[in-house]
């Protein structure tokens, strides 16, 4: 290891959402969410931040406060490493929950990460991601920053289907479940925009991603992951831990007799039910050998959650049904030190380890056996094709079929020349093809070649004058937000000159709009008056925010107005209500119905939200001009909006000076905003003159903007003191 780091060393930001994860004492097999992806998370964090090149590693990941568990998950950092952190944000209910219920908070985490990367004010060179939920809320922060993704899956949502309707499972019972559906449309939307997606195996690439339509074997890269050596060794003189025989061998009538050793978490995938079937059919089996599985913690199975409880129970039932009593040990408790005396363990007896599982993406514990001189029996799905090809210690078996499974783990066990070979071959294997340190060299490499791709795009947007793709909006101040329409528009004079001070003060200040127009309409209008795309977009009065250059959506925004939302609803209900006419299907989207109205017949607003509320409908309507009607969601407007980006960028919305010149910029001017009134703004808008936040300009349009500036003392490091200073020197005039 080289210990002096380079001179432009690198800060990389690990996602991974669910599951119990902390520096030591591992507690996998707890549960379905905690297991080998947890040790890899936390092993790869160590393992970058020793690497010459890179200054910071934090592995982010949930807090929960919970007294169902231990209090270290509680902790909002913890150190791991030099140069190596978990950093742990709350984010939806405080007690632990399992990955399938953690999707709807989802949109939460991407909001707090921001808050986190403002208050340290650096942003992460790489975001790397583990599993589909960590792969939704790292593509939100990639689209939002302009960092590069890099996405590593562990297991996958379409494999894992077509396993479990292989295995029986209905696909009613699997949705209900797993709700697969909406993690295999993230991991889509990952696979279209992650710039390099990290697979342990070639079979991963072309069987798994392969079922994938955005996969693109050509951003995927195979890094098998790497293993603790320094844990998992061969049996040496040392004798057996009593502790650890107690909590095995009382299980067992003879145990002395080779262990068929597996190691997993009590979960449908893991196919232990095919495993105690196979074992339970076959007399020369059990003859020959005793079952030992170690399938997670318990203290009573009806304290586990209903899949747990099914699978150990099936698992009870099937030993019972052969009469497996005095032959299969399964232990309640075990620790992450253990493990590695586990393995020894059964090596010492010339046993074998047994991975039965219906899809196995790599196959972690076969690599710490082959480092603990154990041989392995494994499904032929996935990572363990690859590991038995370098290590050439083990049989591939279909997990399917249980006949398959007893014959392979017959021979295994019955040939001692043959194990001592494999024992051999996998030590060797593992030394060569699975530590630590060669993983990290080969994914710097690639990670290398990631980055110098995304520095020419930069310096290619800087040469052609584009706006680069990284996004100032984590690092800025303050914002400027105006109207575009006889706000910012109108005066080409004073139009330039505020471009200027927008150019001049990019660093600190960011520049949105906020107006009625669409985003198609909104961007034409800004270039016919060469005003550059602006950093925030809001649009459709307040319906839709992207972000510039490349006019990245927030979806988080769109999940937020999603709420009681019912579209086609609400168009049949107005569609009878007389004085409203749909306007063009280009004025129409997704979160905004729009009207051209007939005043005059046309029914009160109170009355049309009496109508709604009639038929359990929700919505805001706003009519504005005497000749339109825009109905949204009842989260959405120009006000909402703003406030939304104050949240979500941790922006104090007294840094926010926001411009308009009508009554439908009035909600976005009040409160606690800065607020500017072009001199040619509509009459309605003058009951706001004399609120404290609000400024009346004399100049027009961008004028005015102008002049707003220089009241409030915008460029200063504190423009709502500034803005105290000024006003109190205008009064004394």
């Amino acid at each position: 290891m080289i210990s002096s780091k380079s001179e432009n060393p690198l800060y990389i930001l690990l996602i991974s959402v669910h599951g119990l994860i902390r520096g030591k004492d591992l507690e996998l097999g707890r549960d379905a969410d905690t297991g080998g992806q947890t040790t890899y998370v936390v092993e790869l964090a160590r393992a970058l931040a020793r690497h010459h090149e890179i200054e910071q590693v934090d592995l982010l990941t949930r807090l929960v406060e919970d007294p169902a568990v231990s209090l270290d998950y509680a902790q909002a950092e913890e150190s791991i490493e030099i140069g190596a952190r978990i950093l742990r944000l709350p984010f939806g209910p405080r007690r632990y929950l399992r990955k399938e219920l953690l999707w709807p908070h989802l949109d939460q985490m991407v909001d707090r990460c921001l808050h986190l990367l403002r208050q340290q004010g650096r942003l992460p060179d790489l975001i790397h991601t583990h599993y589909a939920d960590a792969g939704y809320v790292g593509q939100q922060l990639s689209l939002l920053l302009g960092i590069p993704q890099v996405h590593t899956g562990h297991s996958l949502g379409r494999p894992k289907r077509e396993r479990l309707l292989a295995s029986g499972r209905k696909a009613p019972a699997i949705e209900r479940q797993f709700h697969l559906a909406r993690r295999i449309a993230a991991e889509e939307d990952v696979l279209a925009h992650a710039s390099l997606v990290v697979t342990s195996t070639r079979q991963e690439v072309v069987d798994q991603y392969g079922m994938y339509q955005n996969h693109d074997p050509k951003r995927s890269v195979v890094l098998p992951p790497g293993t603790d050596t320094s844990r998992f060794s061969p049996p040496g003189r040392k004798k057996i831990d009593p502790r650890l025989l107690g909590m095995v061998d009382r299980f067992l009538t003879e145990p002395e007799k080779p262990m068929i050793l597996t190691i997993c978490r009590p979960d449908t995938r893991k196919n232990l039910q095919g495993l105690v079937s196979a074992y339970g059919q076959d007399a020369r089996l059990q003859e020959t050998a005793n079952l030992v599985i170690v399938a997670g913690n318990r203290d009573d199975i009806r304290d586990l959650d209903e899949a747990q409880q099914k699978v150990l129970g099936d698992l009870l039932l099937d030993i019972d049904r052969y009469d497996l009593w005095g032959k299969v040990a399964i232990p309640k408790h075990h620790s992450a030190e253990d493990v590695p005396e586990l393995y020894r363990m059964a090596a010492r007896r010339c046993g074998i380890f047994v991975n039965p599982a219906l899809t196995e993406p790599f196959g972690l514990t076969l690599i710490e056996a082959a480092a603990s001189g154990l041989p392995f029996v494994a499904t032929e799905d996935g990572g363990p094709q690859d590991i038995v090809g370098n290590c050439r210690n083990g049989l591939l078996i279909n997990p399917l079929d249980q006949t398959a499974i007893a014959e392979a783990l017959n021979m295994a066990l019955s040939d001692r020349k043959q194990w001592r070979s494999w024992a051999k071959n996998g030590l060797a294997g593992v030394r060569r093809h699975y530590s630590w340190d060669a993983h990290v060299a080969k994914y710097m490499k690639a990670v290398r070649h990631l980055l110098r791709r995304d520095r020419k795009r930069m310096r290619r947007q800087l040469a052609s004058s584009r706006q680069p793709d990284k996004s100032p909006m984590p690092l800025v101040r303050r914002i400027l937000v105006s109207d575009i329409d006889n706000t910012l528009v109108g005066h080409k004079e004073s139009l330039k000159e505020l471009v200027a001070w927008l150019r001049g003060h990019a660093g600190t200040v960011a520049f949105g709009i906020a107006t009625g127009r669409r985003l198609e309409s909104a961007v034409k209008v800004l270039k016919k008056w060469r005003v550059p795309l602006p950093n925030v977009l809001i649009t459709s009065v307040g319906s839709e925010i992207n972000y510039g250059p490349k006019l990245r959506p927030d979806i988080g925004w769109a999940n937020h107005i999603r709420h009681l939302w019912r579209r086609e609803a609400l168009a049949e209900v107005l569609a009878d209500v007389p004085g409203l006419v749909l306007q063009p299907y280009e004025n129409q989207r997704e979160f905004k119905l729009s009207y051209n109205v007939t005043p005059d017949r046309m029914p009160p607003l109170k009355k049309l939200y009496s109508l709604l509320h009639e038929y359990h409908l929700h919505a805001r309507l706003i009519y504005s001009h005497q000749e339109f009607l825009d109905v949204l969601p009842v989260r959405a407007s120009k006000g909402h909006a703003v406030r939304y980006l104050a949240y979500k960028w941790g922006i104090p919305l007294r840094s926010f000076l926001v411009a308009g010149d009508s009554g439908n910029d009035e909600e976005m001017l009040v409160g606690d905003t800065l607020g500017v009134v072009v001199g040619n703004h509509s009459p309605e808008l003058e009951p706001l003159r004399g609120l404290e936040q609000i400024y009346f300009a004399r100049g027009h349009c961008a004028s005015g903007i102008l002049e707003g500036l220089d009241h409030y003392g915008f460029d200063g490091e504190n423009p709502a003191e500034n803005s105290k200073v000024v006003r109190h020197d205008r009064k004394n005039d």
